[in-house]
């Protein structure tokens, strides 16, 4: 089977797209996701979204991880608005279905805003927080960002603490009283990746929760990029939450299955 892709990334996280709206994909084929996604022998990308039919929304989004994994994916979400934007599925406004429920978004240019589903519970440990914005994520401030060694660490932490089912391990920086900086290893990538907008949403709603923050619309400096989550704090809850920030084609192309 000859199979049209498009590429896509959203501050460096990339993704290899496909208009799965005649279900022509064999999504129970693992090898063939993870094919796609390995630098070497295919396409190459963080992960592989298909776009969709959905009878209450727009259009859903089906996603995988690299490992062939499914989860919710932030970046993954802008890069499919702005995917079904260019198919002229939507207009400037938009509602889709992912593995997590509902989303709302609005795309202007290559800039895409995507509501992200409230967060209730944040927990508080000594070195770090965890919490859930659509995939698990540790959110642990450290000293020598930069040096650290994020494949190394992030994994002990992600089998270690988190165990076979793991967590995505994020480590963080402030570089100013509403901005961070943020490395972060990705569960299903098994490695770092560029950017990850659960896991900078994650981060956003940590550092209010701690106080080190009283703003409630930050920036996070990924290596891919810089994005920004506002949010909304209710009863002990965060609602109202947007991730913000470019999605952008790369190219397309076609590979034989």
């Amino acid at each position: 089977m000859l199979l049209q892709f498009f590429k896509y990334q959203g501050t460096g996280n990339d993704f290899v797209v496909i208009d799965n709206r005649q279900e022509l994909f064999p999504k129970n084929d693992t090898k063939l996701i993870g094919k796609l996604c390995d630098r070497r022998f295919g396409v190459g990308a963080d992960g592989l979204i298909l776009l969709e039919n959905d009878t209450a929304s727009d259009f859903e989004m089906v996603y995988f991880n690299s490992d062939a994994s499914q989860s919710m994916c932030g970046n993954g979400g802008r890069c499919a608005v702005a995917f079904a934007k260019h198919l002229g599925m939507i207009d400037n406004e938009t509602s889709f279905k992912a593995i997590d429920g509902l989303h709302f978004a609005s795309i202007e240019g290559d800039i895409v805003n995507l509501k992200m589903n409230d967060v209730k519970d944040v927990k508080e440990k000594p070195l770090y927080s965890f919490l859930d914005t659509g995939s698990p994520h540790h959110v642990q401030l450290v000293e020598n960002l930069s040096d650290l060694n994020v494949q190394v660490e992030g994994a002990k932490l992600r089998y270690g603490l988190y165990g076979e089912s793991g967590s995505n391990i994020n480590f963080v920086k402030q570089s100013d009283k509403d901005s961070f900086d943020v490395r972060t290893y990705e569960r299903g990538v098994e490695g770092e990746t560029l950017s990850c907008g659960t896991g900078v949403t994650a981060v956003a709603l940590a550092m209010h929760k701690q106080g080190i923050t009283e703003s409630n619309c930050v920036n996070i400096n990924t290596q891919g990029g810089v994005l920004s989550i506002s949010f909304a704090q209710q009863n002990g809850s965060y609602t109202d939450i947007f991730l913000k920030g470019p999605a952008k084609q790369v190219f397309k192309g076609e590979v034989e299955c």
